[in-house]
């Protein structure tokens, strides 16, 4: 499975003329900078591209960003960063690719769009058996990774920070879930695009910090995560025993979690903004995983390494909060479990949009609240769950429901056209010389 992720990224990376780096400036003012210009305001029924991107991105920095990259550090060594790394890299490409896709192939229900990897499986291959498969996985991963995993790490931190117990925890997080997700997509994107932003901002402030403190330590760990990426062991002093085999894989499965590219998540989401041109779409998606690894989990990453030249053998939970805390005091322990739940509840709440999707695709819309409810017994089961047996499931739901869609990314590359992405850098280029 992260042969074919890589692989399928790596495809598309060269289709696309390697649009990460050859027009990075392209898609950085297509996506970041529009943030800053006027957008027309949606219906109800509507979500802007922004909001679709906030809403993706939601589902995306959660758990996998925190304590999936403390994980990642502890089970995989500094070198699974480096896996980490690489599997964004590509997954830009593939995520790009999955996006243009969604828009391609969504279809409109109720004056709202709806799209995703099971609309491109039956109208792009035509195969309504496989589509059908995904968007059950899909439903079950839900419950899975963008559930339990989620209120997991809520109670987790709750716990950590203000002495919660999980069984209370459970209950909070389960009647919060209950008040935004019955209120639909809407509500769930007015939510997203005013806490992700917001929270990454903060978060984003307290790692460089972090950094800051330890910023003597900064070259030396990223030695470390080049050394231990291919276990050059006689140089890789205080995380030796870990092995190559074990950073790719914690590297590039955590990187998968993390930023979701090729699980067939995020087009899902994006296949409801309200736009008319695909690639602009998949731009986003760029966007998305550049934000959420590049800069969100190597963050972490770097906090974790610089603060602990030795062996780590601890709670990925307690481990972020030590971080923070013996940089910051009490506010930064304070900020690492605020983060932690904001951004898991954001993921928690996004997530059920899309196993509702799901479903809706697989009953026409029917049992969409009896589903609403499930969705919140899992987040309190979840929240008293061992977190071990909680990541097994995620990672297994995960691995199972790529596959239909990682099939349907190569069988349908040739609908991925990448001279689309030329026409627009030429195009910009030459507003930009007549405004000169």
């Amino acid at each position: 499975m992260l042969c074919m992720f890589l692989g399928i990224g790596i495809l598309y990376t060269i289709k696309l003329d390697f649009v990460q780096i050859r027009h990075f400036r392209l898609w950085w003012n297509c996506t970041f900078m529009s943030i800053f210009s006027p957008n027309e305001k949606s219906d109800e029924e509507k979500i802007s591209p922004f909001q679709a991107m906030a809403t993706a991105l939601a589902g995306a920095i959660g758990t996998g960003n925190i304590v999936g990259v403390a994980g990642a550090v502890t089970l995989g060594g500094p070198g699974a960063i480096f896996w980490m790394w690489v599997a964004a890299f590509f997954g830009m490409a593939t995520i790009y690719a999955e996006n243009v896709l969604g828009v391609m192939y969504r279809e409109k229900r109720n004056g709202a769009f709806v799209g995703g990897p099971m609309y491109y499986i039956e109208k792009g291959l035509h195969c309504r058996y496989a589509a059908i498969v995904f968007a059950l996985l899909c439903t079950a991963a839900a419950l899975g990774m963008g559930n339990m995993t989620q209120s997991n790490s809520i109670a987790g931190a709750l716990k950590n920070g203000f002495g919660i117990s999980p069984g209370l925890s459970g209950i909070i997080i389960a009647v919060s879930c209950a008040l935004i997700i019955f209120g639909g997509i809407g509500r769930i994107a007015k939510l997203t695009e005013k806490l992700v932003p917001a929270m990454a901002v903060i978060y984003i402030a307290a790692a460089i910090i972090v950094i800051a403190f330890n910023i003597r330590n900064v070259p030396n760990a990223f030695v470390r995560i080049f050394i231990c990426a291919f276990d050059i062991r006689s140089a890789a002093a205080g995380f030796t025993g870990y092995g190559m085999a074990k950073a790719v894989k914690y590297g590039i499965s955590r990187g998968v979690f993390s930023n979701e590219a090729g699980l067939g998540s995020s087009p899902i989401v994006h296949a409801a903004a309200d736009t008319e041109a695909p690639y602009r779409q998949g731009m986003w998606g760029i966007f998305q995983v550049f934000t959420d690894t590049i800069v969100m989990c190597t963050l972490m990453a770097l906090c974790i390494i610089t603060s602990y030249p030795d062996d780590l053998q601890t709670d990925s939970i307690v481990l972020c909060s030590n971080v923070f805390y013996n940089a910051i005091g009490p506010a930064g322990k304070m900020i690492i479990n605020v983060s932690i739940i904001l951004f898991a509840f954001a993921t928690l709440v996004s997530w059920c949009y899309y196993g509702e999707k799901s479903l809706e695709y697989l009953t026409e819309g029917k049992y969409i609240r009896v589903y609403r409810l499930l969705y919140c017994c899992a987040a309190y089961i979840g929240s008293i769950m061992s977190i071990s047996l909680v990541w097994e499931i995620s990672d297994t739901l995960n691995g199972l429901m790529a596959v239909p869609n990682l099939a349907a990314l190569i069988l349908l590359s040739g609908k991925i056209n990448g001279n689309d992405i030329k026409k627009l850098s030429r195009k910009t280029c030459k507003q930009k010389k007549n405004s000169i």
